[in-house]
């Protein structure tokens, strides 16, 4: 195997004839990309044999570097086409041919990319070191959904809300909010700490308008 994938072969390249234990490892070292859909022979790394790709293909599918490993662990979504851990099946959002699209915050392309990738609970991808997921921030690039869990957060800021009141000029602004988590729109108090949503209650709201005085203050 490589630092990719864990097989017990190496593939014969169609365009160069070479052998390599993947196909991230043949774009790496040569100037040229392997289409891994006209490789036809591989090499049996126990015993040297070379031989014709069989019906199954075995190893690992692996797409965008998000299913790494045995292919057992893994299930391909046909409209993400993507494969994903078992532990998401039936629990992402898809979204069609995900994983053929770059990278929205280095560019790269995250198909033959070597740095592994992130699916976020809106169904965006992106590179691991930019993900939410690995502590950059809490919402996707894209959309700006919450892409954690960010409930104890919002409770949190909610006695933070409570015990800081905002000065006597702002204490009856209000103002529209959008929310990026449902989407919806509400009305309420301005405060700096942060705007809540009415209908989920998510602090990951943009305003949506002017401040206003409240009706009692016109």
């Amino acid at each position: 195997g490589c630092e990719h994938y864990r097989r017990g072969c190496r593939l014969r390249a169609p365009c160069c004839g070479k052998l390599y234990p993947c196909r991230l490892c043949h774009d790496g070292a040569e100037e040229h990309q392997l289409d891994r859909f006209r490789v036809s022979e591989v090499q049996c790394i126990r015993c040297r044999l070379l031989q014709k790709v069989g019906p199954g293909g075995g190893g690992a599918e692996v797409t965008a570097g998000v299913g790494i490993g045995p292919k057992e662990d893994f299930f391909h979504c046909s409209k993400c086409n993507l494969c994903l851990s078992l532990s998401l099946r039936g629990k992402h959002k898809c979204i069609e041919n995900v994983s053929r699209q770059d990278c929205p915050i280095c560019l790269e392309d995250i198909h033959t990319s070597r740095v592994g990738a992130h699916v976020l609970p809106c169904g965006h991808l992106l590179h691991r070191p930019f993900s939410p997921l690995s502590g950059r921030g809490y919402r996707c690039p894209l959309c700006m959904h919450s892409a954690l869990d960010m409930t104890r957060y919002w409770r949190q800021l909610d006695n933070e809300v409570a015990q800081t009141p905002m000065p006597t000029e702002y204490q009856n602004m209000m103002v529209e909010i959008l929310c990026n988590d449902c989407n919806a729109r509400s009305t309420v108090q301005f405060h700096l700490l942060g705007m809540k949503c009415q209908n989920c209650e998510s602090y990951n709201t943009a305003q949506d308008g002017r401040c206003r005085l409240s009706l009692e203050e016109q």
